[in-house]
């Protein structure tokens, strides 16, 4: 189990340092959606703590500081899957996307839809399955990951930036 934990552990660090640009691109698209701006600027900055391992970004048009963006690879039952976050300049979430999955089963944690939960969430929320995020049959696990995921990255973030 400790085995499996750690290769999954180096597998995610070896796909987020060599974060592909087609990902990146659909992320940069997603986010100019969300701020609807054409002409935004993503500011790189390597996001690594204990339990989130990830691509953070300062978001800008012009020079006018819009948010902040994180781009992060999750666990499902065989494989990985990457996710986005975005928030505010408060670090109020504004949107939650699934970038990529890769499983047969629990795709259903793409959909808008479920993904809009998230949505308003504070770095002080405490998300939990059944409480304030809703399962999904089919797809329990990836429920479970996806939301470990951002509970872990809302919990860190506060001693990442300094606002």
């Amino acid at each position: 189990m400790a085995l499996r934990f750690f290769c999954i552990l180096v597998f995610i660090s070896f796909q987020l340092t060599a974060q592909s640009p087609r990902l990146l691109k659909k992320a940069t698209k997603l986010i100019e959606k969300t701020y609807a701006v054409d002409d935004l600027q993503l500011v790189f900055k390597e996001f690594q703590t204990k339990s989130v391992v990830g691509n953070f970004y300062k978001i800008f048009d012009s020079d006018q500081l819009l948010g902040f963006a994180f781009i992060g690879t999750a666990p499902s039952k065989t494989d990985t899957f990457e996710y986005l976050v975005v928030f505010d300049q408060s670090l109020i979430i504004k949107k939650v996307n699934v970038l990529v999955y890769r499983e047969d089963y629990g795709g259903e944690i793409g959909s808008s839809r479920w993904l809009k939960q998230f949505v308003g969430k504070a770095r002080s929320t405490e998300l939990a399955v059944g409480k304030n995020i809703a399962a999904i049959s089919g797809a329990t696990i990836s429920v479970y990951s996806m939301t470990n995921a951002v509970n872990q990255l809302l919990n860190e973030i506060n001693n990442f930036v300094q606002i």
